[in-house]
């Protein structure tokens, strides 16, 4: 696998065994890449969207439970994929697709960051939503498709979890001293969760803004091309972690970046309304869904 060039995402060598473990991470779940597929063209029919999804017994019935969850709900229940297009819209109904084909890959129990089998997905899933709700929030014109670096912002995690748990001690050690996850990462391991999961969007071939996204996730005063798209991942991603003084998964401050409020325009209030209602939609999303 080749790494992109210089001064787009990665800036730096990465250790060879974790570039090998990008290389052999398994590509995108056949049901995403076609339906991000079908996406990318003007005209899409109900019926292409439907049929990709009926050669996925289990994924459609994901599809179903999903859309009629507290948190993608709609006013009735849905009982066909096609009615569930009718109700959502195209657009939704695909991110629901989206989202339920990735939870195979995002369902497990990641070593390294404590997480439990679902657990990752369940974050990812409310990131996602937050992400499109703060955008619809602020009525930003650039948010075409915010929900997918949302989604699959922490996918690093995937690969580096065992690198990490390997280094556990070390790690710890480092941000007992108050150094937040990804730079003790950077410090053990010669790269973090970000960088990894940026690596693994480029290799699926995702576009620069999203890999971008993914990439400054937890540190946007570093991203030299900040968009509104990273901006609101970042934040997004704020507003998903614990109400505490800190992230205890991740060693982040939940106390937003300045930098990022002020190009938002998000106020201090407006925040931490969203992230109460956030902490809300996830306890419900968690207990109206388990996927195996």
């Amino acid at each position: 696998m080749e790494l992109p060039e210089e001064g787009k995402v990665i800036d730096k060598d990465i250790p060879g065994p974790i570039i090998e473990k990008v290389s052999s991470f398994p590509s995108m779940p056949r049901a995403a890449f076609k339906l991000r597929e079908l996406l990318a063209k003007e005209d899409v029919a109900v019926d292409e969207i439907v049929e990709i999804l009926r050669h996925d017994p289990g994924l459609a019935t994901n599809v179903l439970r999903l859309a009629n969850s507290a948190f993608f709900g709609v006013p009735r229940k849905v009982e066909t994929l096609k009615h569930a297009v009718t109700l959502l819209g195209i657009k939704r109904f695909a991110q629901i697709a989206v989202s339920a084909s990735m939870s195979k890959a995002m369902d497990a129990a990641v070593e390294g960051y404590d997480l439990s089998p679902g657990e990752l997905w369940l974050h990812s899933i409310a990131v996602s939503r937050t992400a499109e709700v703060l955008a619809r929030h602020k009525k930003f014109a650039e948010t075409n498709d915010v929900f997918t670096p949302a989604l699959l912002h922490d996918m690093g995690k995937l690969v580096l979890g065992q690198f990490v748990q390997d280094e556990r001690q070390n790690i710890e050690r480092i941000m007992s001293t108050g150094l937040p996850l990804d730079v003790a990462e950077n410090m053990v391991l010669g790269t973090d969760h970000a960088e990894v999961g940026a690596l693994i969007l480029a290799r699926w071939s995702f576009p620069d803004d999203i890999v971008n996204a993914v990439r400054w996730h937890h540190n946007p005063e570093r991203n030299k091309n900040s968009t509104t798209k990273s901006d609101m991942t970042y934040l997004s991603n704020l507003m998903c972690q614990p109400r505490d003084d800190s992230d205890s998964a991740g060693g982040h401050s939940v106390v937003p970046s300045p930098a990022v409020v002020e190009r938002l325009g998000i106020k201090v209030d407006q925040y931490e309304v969203i992230a109460a209602k956030t902490q809300s939609w996830m306890v419900k999303l968690s207990d109206s869904l388990t996927f195996e």
